[in-house]
């Protein structure tokens, strides 16, 4: 069967297996079949031999976080990534990714997605909704509205972040502010950036919600994201679309802490918090965007010590919808990152990813992203007149 794959690509790995211990599924099964060489040998077979598409192959693939450590622990530069997402996108049109585009329908569409999560939001605290669903964190039932307050810069604001953690957003705004940009929010010209359709296999639909995006957001102004999964899918425009228009887009998108990063002395200068942070890195920050150092540049000189995890950016096992659709392997994935999280002893986790902070939220762990914590020190700072 034709999975959809380069063949260059894919014979790029040469089996050299220094990838398995960066898998956080290989790591929690020792299972070889669970792991970027493992399930690299299974493309193969089913591509290049012929090899049908059992229950225990289609379970390797469907296994996967696609959290990508892989990629930089690969001497011979294999694009996991890219395999990865061919072959689910062959899964799914097998399957009839109709169920899944129809779950997803709601993110492209804000009205609908602001309707659902209010009623979500009540079942919630009428304690309606599953645990498996990891929704420990409050959805807002109401959200205050952003507003622009220049163009030097797009502030992506997406789908469910905005519909779940529009404070996030509007923390974000108020320190891009503070260094002196006027921020444009993106809204419902752009709802979706289709990271989690990429992620499910829906090709075609992603590639629609990309060229919706680049429609709505004209222009060559910077355009900031706070969302590692999103920036990422973001940066990724080119590959998904193949077209220089789809390049020079993505040429134009940054990380938040990365774009702040480069004027941080634009920030005024604040009493730290008392705080001991410890950073997450979301892999598709980390592992992706390759932009997780700005965010200990940025948040340094607001908190009073900033710590690193000892697990070499292990990923948490959220992965978009994974922990949804996989609870118990992104259970598994947790416990490691907490018992490192646990060694670190920090009063707040700085995660700049929505997924990464409900899924830690949800296993107790006091979980904030790194524009609220910058955010709140300035607000201290102004209030008490420094």
């Amino acid at each position: 069967m034709d999975l959809g794959i380069d063949p260059e690509r894919l014979n790029a790995c040469v089996q050299c297996g220094l990838c398995l211990t960066a898998c956080p599924t290989y790591r929690v099964s020792a299972d070889e079949t669970m792991s970027p060489r493992g399930r690299i040998a299974l493309m193969r077979e089913v591509q290049d031999r012929g090899a049908p598409l059992t229950r225990e192959v289609v379970r390797a693939f469907d296994t996967c976080v696609q959290c990508r450590a892989c990629e930089p622990a690969c001497p011979s530069g294999v694009q996991y990534g890219s395999l990865i997402e061919a072959t689910k996108a062959t899964l799914a049109s097998r399957r009839g990714g109709w169920i899944r585009a129809l779950a997803f329908a709601p993110l492209s569409r804000p009205r609908l997605l602001r309707a659902g999560s209010v009623l979500l939001g009540i079942a919630q605290r009428a304690h309606l909704v599953p645990r498996r669903l990891g929704l420990s964190a409050r959805i807002p039932l109401w959200r205050a509205p952003l507003r622009a307050s220049g163009d030097d810069v797009w502030m992506f604001t997406g789908c469910v972040m905005d519909a779940w953690q529009r404070d996030v957003h509007l923390a974000t705004q108020r320190v891009l502010e503070a260094a002196g940009f006027g921020v444009r929010p993106t809204g419902a010209g752009a709802p979706c950036c289709g990271a989690l359709h990429v992620h499910a296999g829906l090709h075609d639909r992603a590639v629609a919600l990309a060229r919706r995006t680049m429609d709505g957001l004209p222009g060559d102004a910077p355009i900031v994201v706070n969302s590692a999964g999103c920036g990422a899918a973001l940066k990724e425009y080119g590959h998904l679309l193949g077209t220089d228009e789809a390049r020079a887009f993505s040429a134009r998108v940054v990380d938040v802490q990365e774009f702040l990063a480069r004027h941080v002395d634009r920030l005024p200068t604040v009493e730290p918090l008392a705080l001991r942070v410890a950073v997450q890195d979301p892999c598709h920050l980390r592992h992706v965007q390759r932009a997780h150092e700005p965010v200990r540049t940025v948040l340094r000189p607001f908190v009073r010590e900033c710590v690193e995890l000892d697990d070499e950016g292990l990923c948490c096992g959220a992965g978009g919808a994974y922990s949804v659709l996989e609870p118990g392997m992104a259970g598994q994935i947790r416990e490691r990152k907490l018992s490192s999280i646990g060694r670190a002893r920090p009063d707040v986790v700085a995660s700049a990813n929505p997924g990464c902070s409900m899924h830690l939220a949800a296993a107790g762990v006091a979980v904030r992203h790194p524009m609220e914590i910058v955010d709140e020190a300035l607000r201290l700072s102004a209030r008490a007149g420094r």
